[in-house]
């Protein structure tokens, strides 16, 4: 007999299962069209693998996991792929995502399937393989690939069956172990050979007494499993309370049960294992319970995926205009649909149509008062009131440092508020900002780890090449040394301290500047002295010209003062005219004289200058020798 633990918190809302329960398992009718959504599972997208226009078998693959933390989709039934588009899903956040839309054909033909093979001759490898393969996911409403979970490496010594479902109005694995409690067994036997025989524990609370019977018939009074019987109390069927009331222990702040030895599982999850394992069906239906006030119909109802929810509704009789609220789940987890035309996918284990009075819309909050009811019901052990507050000042680090991660969003603690505020989307709300501000520091963090790395890598891309070139300094150094002395090489402490082949190459740049600055120097030497020699020679032939000129100007002039008489007047102005050109010459003379001393030549307008006075005093010599001077 196995021990129970009471469950610290917790409470007793009204049940409302026999709405549901209390009718047979039936099949729903098939849709026209179905819906089936990529995402219906934790983790990665799924890739599809038709296209439009192909025409599909029941089982046949349609979309493949992406990654370890994903889940294959199967076709439902057979029919053609009508399209692959945005479609709203089931989601609390009543957004679209992709999915493909298949066109049903009503002939239900199945895909060929490998006859199975006796799982006991079976590697772990390949069973798990085919688990993935089916695209089995948590039933219970988590929807966490079943495949990851079984693939753990810790030593599991107890695996716990969560069969308790301890929300009100969901009746879906009660129905399931009422009327296929022997699959469930085998999904049971198939974990427990992948785990090594662990002990196994089958929870179920106590309102289930058809069920229990079930379990307890198909156990056939194994002692290898234990069926615990346990109170109705929500939230019992969690699975770290669950893990609390069956062994007493407490699973650690950011853990899991697997870090103390145990594992869970839903009961739809190990029957979905079986069919995947001894049927070789993949996972495409599974059962839904329908219920409400406003449903005529209630009960539980085995469903294809991707069966849109009008439909759903529409087969149970469910008055579609008078629909008030719409929740997919129970009244405490679940969430409000907003548009019938999304579909029923993996996780979808209850459909409930209340009306008003059945489940009254929330009065509209008031302020805390403090009272401390929901810290008492608080199934985690936690603070709601403090996380409240933070969540609503934005403090999210605060909340997360009193574990806010560690809810398990039950709604207890909403349910008992007396002043009725939605505590449960504050903790939503608080989650979904923290975890983005940690997505956000991890990548700020990566992105500068990925800069840091990219320096160090051009730093030692630095050193390196530093290095090289020291090793080709050394290595010429040493082959320098060999050249001058071979008979002893010099050794790497004698060498030099500064770079040789630096050395080397500013010495050959210093000797091809000096050759050129030598050939131009010489070049303008060779101009100087040619332009020196050309000057000096026609000043030497301008200033004998005019000096011969002037001592013949001068001789004609006196024979002719003895000969003739001048005009005074214009004798005085001859003789300045004669004294100016006389000046010039001499101030020839001294040019000629400079540029001879110093090497440098005479301006080219300074020697037509001298040249024109020249001419005009010997041309005016010349007029008053020829006689005008008598005009």
């Amino acid at each position: 007999m196995t021990d129970i633990f009471l469950l610290q918190g917790g409470i007793h809302p009204p049940q409302h299962k026999l709405q549901s329960s209390s009718q047979p398992l039936r099949t729903l009718p098939l849709p026209s069209q179905l819906i089936l959504p990529l995402g219906q599972h934790v983790g990665a997208l799924a890739t599809p693998e038709v296209a439009v226009g192909d025409l599909v078998l029941k089982g046949q693959l349609i979309a493949s996991a992406n990654g370890t933390i994903s889940a294959s989709i199967h076709a439902p039934t057979s029919g053609r792929i009508r399209a692959i588009e945005q479609r709203p899903i089931t989601h609390p956040s009543g957004m679209s995502g992709p999915c493909i839309v298949i066109d049903t054909d009503a002939q239900e033909r199945w895909l060929d399937i490998t006859e199975p093979v006796d799982y006991r001759q079976r590697s772990k490898a390949d069973l798990l393989a085919c688990i993935h393969q089916a695209g089995i996911t948590g039933l219970g409403g988590s929807s966490f690939p079943t495949t990851v979970k079984l693939s753990t490496e810790a030593s599991i010594t107890t695996l716990i069956v969560n069969a308790a479902e301890c929300e009100p109005y969901i009746t879906a694995d009660d129905c399931l172990l009422r009327y296929h409690s022997a699959q469930v067994v085998d999904g049971i036997d198939i974990v427990l050979h992948l785990l090594g025989y662990p002990h196994c524990l089958i929870a179920i609370e106590d309102n289930k007494p058809e069920a229990i019977a079930a379990l307890r018939a198909a156990l056939q009074n194994r002692t290898d499993i234990d069926v615990v019987v346990i109170p109705t109390k929500y939230p019992s069927g969690g699975e770290k309370q669950l893990v609390q009331i069956l062994t007493g222990q407490e699973v650690p702040h950011g853990g899991i049960p697997a870090d103390l030895g145990i594992l869970c599982q839903n009961v739809g999850t190990l029957g979905a294992v079986a069919d995947a394992i001894l049927q070789g069906y993949p996972l495409i239906s599974r059962i839904t319970t329908v219920t409400g006030s406003y449903v005529g119909q209630p009960g539980n109802y085995r469903v294809l995926l991707g069966t849109p929810i009008e439909h759903l509704l529409t087969a149970t009789e469910t008055p579609l205009d008078n629909i008030e609220r719409l929740i997919i789940g129970g009244p405490m987890m679940g969430f409000s649909l907003q548009n019938i035309q999304a579909p029923v996918i993996k996780s979808s284990n209850c459909v409930l149509v209340p009306d008003t009075q059945e489940l009254p819309w929330p009065d509209p909050a008031q302020d805390c008062i403090r009272c401390g009811h929901c810290e008492q019901v608080c199934p985690a052990k936690l603070l709601p009131q403090q996380l409240y507050w933070f969540a609503k000042a934005h403090e999210f680090e605060k909340a997360r440092q009193y574990n806010l991660m560690d809810c398990i969003e039950c709604g207890a603690c909403a349910w008992v508020c007396p002043s009725k505020i939605p505590l449960v989307q504050y903790y939503r709300f608080a989650k979904g900002r923290s975890q983005a501000k940690l997505v956000e520091k991890y990548r700020s963090d990566h992105a500068r780890q990925r800069f840091e790395v990219r320096e160090q890598r051009f730093l030692q891309a630095k050193v390196d090449k530093i290095n090289r070139r020291q090793a080709r300094i050394t290595t010429a150094a040493h082959q320098q040394a060999e050249k001058t002395n071979h008979s002893q090489p010099l050794s790497s402490d004698k060498l030099p301290s500064v770079n040789p082949v630096l050395q080397l190459k500013q010495l050959k740049t210093a000797v091809a500047l000096a050759q050129t600055k030598l050939k131009k120097a010489t070049q303008a030497l060779s101009d100087a002295e040619s332009m020196q020699s050309l000057s000096r020679s026609k000043l030497a032939t301008t200033v004998a010209a005019l000096q011969a000129g002037l001592a013949q100007a001068e001789k004609q002039f006196q024979h002719q003062q003895q000969t003739m008489g001048l005009d005074p007047e214009r004798e005085k102005s001859l003789k300045i005219a004669a004294v100016k050109a006389q000046a010039e010459v001499r101030q020839l003379q001294r040019t000629l004289d400079d540029v001879e001393e110093s090497g440098r030549t005479a301006s080219t307008e300074q020697l037509a200058t001298a040249k024109t006075l020249a001419k005009v005093a010997r041309k005016q010599l010349d007029i008053y020798l020829q006689g005008d001077h008598k005009t």
